[in-house]
C-alpha cells in the first residue's frame, strides 16, 4: 500500500516489499541489530538472575536489596540518557576511571568499535532491576523444605544455587530469554537519544530503520513492510524457542 495523506492511498502489491530489500541500509541494519542482540545476552541476560540469586542468599536486607536493584529501572528516560551522556563524555567519569586504571581515553559514543557496547552497558544498568524482581519471584515460589534438606546435607551456597535454585527457575530463564530476544530485536530509543543511529550507522538497528522510513522518509508502506518482516521472524523464533522447551521437559 502506498499512503499518501492527499492524494489518497494506492495498492502497490508487493513494491514497498520489493524496495525494502533494495534498501542499502537493511543488510547493516539487521547486522548491528543481531549483534546488538547478542551483547545482550552475552553481558544483559545473566545479570538479573544472578543478582536474584544472591539476594535471595541474603539472611538480612533483602527488602532493602531489592528496592537497591529496582531504583535504576525507574528512573525517567530523559534523565537515564542524560546521565550516560555524561558518564560517556570524552572528559566524564568514565574515561577518568579508565586514565586511573592506566587505560587510554575511549570515545564510548563516536567509535564505532564500542558505541553499542556502551549502549549494552546502559540498557542493562536501567533494565536489569524488573527482572531481577521476577527471577526472585520466581526462586521464592521453590519450596523451602528442598534448601532445608540440602543444608542438613551440608551443601553450600553454590551447591544449593546448581542443583536447587537453577533448576527451579529454568521455566523463568526460558520466558526471559525469549522477551529478551523479542525486546531487544525492536531497539532503538537509547540508540536515538545517544548516538542517533552513529557512528557511521555502527549502532542503526532494524527498528531504527522502521523509525526512519515512517517519521523522517514518511514513507508508511514501506515502514510497515519491514514490521510484518519482522512480526513474522520473532513469530517463529518464538514457536522454534516453545517447541525446544516442550521437547526438553518431555526428555
Amino acid at each position: 500500500m502506498q499512503v499518501d495523506f492527499v492524494s489518497g492511498n494506492e495498492f502497490i502489491g508487493l513494491n514497498n516489499y520489493r524496495e525494502v530489500f533494495a534498501n542499502s541500509a537493511l543488510l547493516i541494519s539487521i547486522r548491528n541489530t543481531l549483534y546488538y542482540m547478542l551483547l545482550c545476552v552475552l553481558i544483559g541476560f545473566w545479570v538479573p538472575s544472578v543478582v536474584a540469586m544472591a539476594i535471595s542468599e541474603l539472611r538480612r536486607f533483602q527488602g532493602g536489596m531489592r528496592l537497591i536493584v529496582y531504583l535504576p529501572h525507574i528512573v525517567p528516560a530523559v534523565v537515564l540518557y542524560g546521565m550516560w551522556q555524561w558518564l560517556y563524555d570524552p572528559l566524564g567519569p568514565a574515561n577518568q576511571i579508565a586514565s586511573w586504571l592506566g587505560n587510554h581515553q575511549f570515545m564510548w559514543l563516536t567509535d564505532k568499535s564500542i558505541a553499542m557496547l556502551s549502549i549494552v552497558i546502559a540498557e542493562t544498568w536501567q533494565a536489569f532491576g524488573g527482572t531481577t524482581l521476577i527471577y526472585l519471584a520466581g526462586i521464592v515460589g521453590i519450596p523451602k523444605d528442598l534448601y532445608e534438606a540440602a543444608e542438613i546435607d551440608g551443601a553450600g551456597v553454590l551447591q544449593r544455587i546448581r542443583h536447587i535454585t537453577i533448576p527451579g527457575i529454568r521455566h523463568i530463564y526460558v520466558l526471559m530469554f525469549i522477551m529478551q530476544l523479542i525486546g531487544t530485536s525492536q531497539g532503538f530509543m537509547t540508540h536515538m537519544a545517544l548516538t542517533g543511529g552513529g557512528p557511521n550507522n555502527a549502532t542503526l538497528t532494524y527498528m531504527y530503520q522502521i523509525i526512519n522510513e515512517a517519521f523522517t522518509n514518511l514513507n508508511y508502506g514501506r515502514a510497515s513492510a519491514m514490521g510484518v518482516l519482522m512480526f513474522l521472524v520473532l513469530t517463529s523464533l518464538s514457536m522454534v524457542l516453545y517447541y525446544f522447551q516442550g521437547r526438553s521437559k518431555e526428555a
